[in-house]
């Protein structure tokens, strides 16, 4: 206990973990062999588990979906097509199968991305946004693939050689395409 009074008093001045709105993200930590707490924004080994969520909150989804798309590498505009179809921008949409929030996980899927409130828009988002990452990364950045395992399952894409025969995965991808070009163009004011 003693090693770890001075860690804290070290993050508190140099002030660690207050960073600025822009940077806000999730806190991991650790405790070292010595006693000793490490904090960090950005993981750099399992050792770190999620602490807690920066406090300083964007206020709109544009602000939320600018933050996550970024972090993930992601072009805002497919982030906010895919928000579009998943909940037509409604945080509190549950889907009849269970999924949640403004990018429809599937609790299973939210649990592996820690998301421990989906209905939460950031964590939403956040977890939304990673998890289209994945599919992204997993089908060589293959958008259309993407799209169908984000929809149905990296396992059905696999199974079926891409796209599953089914109209709801169809319609999927071809509904957040047509959104993502609109979006490309066209910025939503409203969001």
């Amino acid at each position: 206990m003693k090693n770890v009074l001075p860690a804290l008093v070290l993050v508190a001045l140099t002030g660690t973990l207050s960073l600025p709105v822009s940077a806000a993200a999730d806190i991991y930590r650790y405790v070292d062999e010595q006693g000793v707490l490490h904090f960090t924004n950005t993981p750099t080994s399992s050792r770190y588990t999620f602490y807690r969520k920066e406090t300083s909150r964007p206020s709109t989804i544009s602000e939320l979906i600018h933050r996550y798309a970024s972090r993930y590498r992601i072009e805002e505009a497919l982030v906010r097509a895919v928000c579009k179809v998943e909940s037509d921008f409604d945080p509190h949409a549950v889907s009849a199968r269970g999924a949640q929030g403004l990018m429809q996980l599937v609790p299973e899927t939210a649990r592996e991305l820690q998301v421990h409130n989906p209905l939460d828009p950031e964590e939403n988002i956040r977890g939304g946004s990673c998890y289209l990452r994945q599919m992204l990364d997993q089908f060589d950045g293959n958008l259309e693939l993407a799209l169908a395992a984000y929809n149905a399952g990296p396992n059905a894409v696999r199974s079926h050689g891409g796209i599953p025969p089914y109209p709801e995965t169809i319609n999927y991808v071809d509904r957040v395409k047509q959104y993502l070009d609109y979006y490309r163009r066209n910025q939503d004011p409203l969001l």
